[in-house]
């Protein structure tokens, strides 16, 4: 039996739109899909918003560079009154990646909150820093698409 070692990614990002736009682009799968294109190439990913109880196993590869893996992502909740999503993800030499991410009214606008809990056996301390990197390389692409929707203050 291994050490269980869990660590724990917790990021903020405020955004001049309103709680409603940041939380549309934010279950939009399509949108995950292109925040993450420059560091993680993800295929088969259904389109459209993701939901509670949704299960898939999209195929994916660092860079498109690394072989592509299977990685495995249960929807355990979306809240729209709340603006909040639970997933429990794993796959790619992840044990479990428990993430929630919710978006709050500010005075300027919206902030998304992700905090993500991470196993990944002996690697987590590796995995938790690429995550932190993934996760603070997706704000210029949510910006863009916030932008292209028209909803940037």
């Amino acid at each position: 039996m291994g050490v269980r070692m869990t660590g724990k990614v917790h990021l903020v990002s405020d955004y001049r739109t309103s709680p409603d736009d940041l939380w549309a682009l934010t279950k939009d799968l399509d949108a995950l899909v292109a925040m993450n294109a420059r560091m993680v190439k993800m295929q088969g990913v259904p389109s459209g918003d993701m939901y509670s109880g949704q299960e898939f196993v999209a195929q994916v590869s660092l860079f498109g560079v690394l072989p592509k893996q299977p990685y495995g992502i249960h929807v355990l909740e979306v809240d729209d009154t709340l603006r909040i999503f639970r997933s429990t993800e794993h796959g790619s030499g992840v044990k479990s990646w428990n993430h929630t991410g919710r978006v709050e009214e500010t005075e300027t606008g919206a902030r998304l909150i992700d905090e993500i809990f991470i196993d990944a056996g002996w690697k987590t301390p590796l995995v938790v820093a690429w995550a932190n990197r993934l996760y603070r390389a997706r704000h210029a692409p949510r910006l863009r698409l916030l932008d292209q929707r028209g909803v940037l203050r």
